[in-house]
């Protein structure tokens, strides 16, 4: 079961999600259900049914989870879902 404590090392297709922060001031705001990932990008496909490629390492995400919503940083998303599963994560998460 995804949790807040192991959201890096979980499959992120199919949970909804917002971006909460980024770079790029016309990516806030844009929500969705991520519908594919690949090592630098999620692809969330938006309410009116067309998707979009946002790059992890410019955007702070925030998960809707059961319950509960995370917010993540998208440089430690970066990788393969099964690359994120081998590395350690250095830094002190907040949850």
């Amino acid at each position: 079961m995804i949790t807040p404590h192991n959201i890096l090392r979980h499959e992120l297709i199919g949970l909804k999600v917002e971006i909460v922060e980024a770079k790029n001031k016309a990516m806030i705001g844009i929500k969705g259900k991520v519908v594919d990932e690949t090592r630098n990008t999620l692809v969330i496909e938006k309410e009116d049914g067309k998707e979009v490629r946002i790059p992890k390492d410019v955007a702070v995400f925030l998960f809707q989870l059961k319950g509960c919503k995370v917010k993540v940083d998208g440089r430690l998303l970066i990788g393969r879902p099964e690359e994120r599963l081998k590395r350690k994560i250095k830094i002190l998460y907040p949850y």
